[in-house]
């Protein structure tokens, strides 16, 4: 496996990864891939990567940009992770995160959030911080991994994007 950047070749695999990953969630895909498109078009993937397995797309994960409301520079928002339902179980999502992760510390960042499972994220040092929040997510759900001492809390607004409704 080869966890490398999204290059141009690569956006039909992502799109076909999501909404495979995706299938069995409301809208079957479409709102993540949809979510991707418009973070690439609106150049907010501040970090893309794909697994690479003998030449296919077999998983994404996209960071783009977050903002506490104070002090809240340099965060970012995990999601989506996705990873084709033909390869279960090959750590595809974790080497995704790991090095998803590592980019963003090399960028200097100061944390990045995520919306998920807790037992998930949580490997990944991933916490419920109550320093940070975001409006209507679940009780738990909503985490947030600190590189850094600063002191970020608030509010957290995304990119437009992840506030897509599906359409019928």
């Amino acid at each position: 496996m080869w966890i490398r950047e999204e290059g141009p070749d690569d956006i039909d695999a992502i799109c076909n990864v999501l909404r495979r990953a995706f299938a069995d969630a409301p809208g079957e895909g479409r709102l993540e891939t949809r979510t991707v498109d418009t973070l690439r078009l609106d150049h907010a993937l501040a970090v893309s990567l794909v697994a690479d397995i003998d030449g296919r797309v077999a998983g994404h994960v996209a960071f783009s940009p977050a903002r506490p409301s104070r002090d809240g520079d340099a965060w970012y928002v995990l999601g989506p992770l996705a990873v084709d339902p033909s390869d279960p179980g090959r750590g595809v999502g974790s080497a995704l995160v790991h090095a998803g992760l590592r980019a963003l510390q090399e960028r200097e960042a100061n944390g990045c959030v995520v919306l998920g499972d807790p037992a998930y994220y949580g490997r990944f040092g991933f916490v419920a911080d109550p320093l940070l929040t975001l409006p209507g997510a679940p009780e738990g759900m909503f985490q947030a991994l600190r590189f850094t001492d600063a002191a970020s809390a608030g509010e957290v607004v995304l990119h437009p994007a992840f506030g897509q409704q599906e359409k019928p």
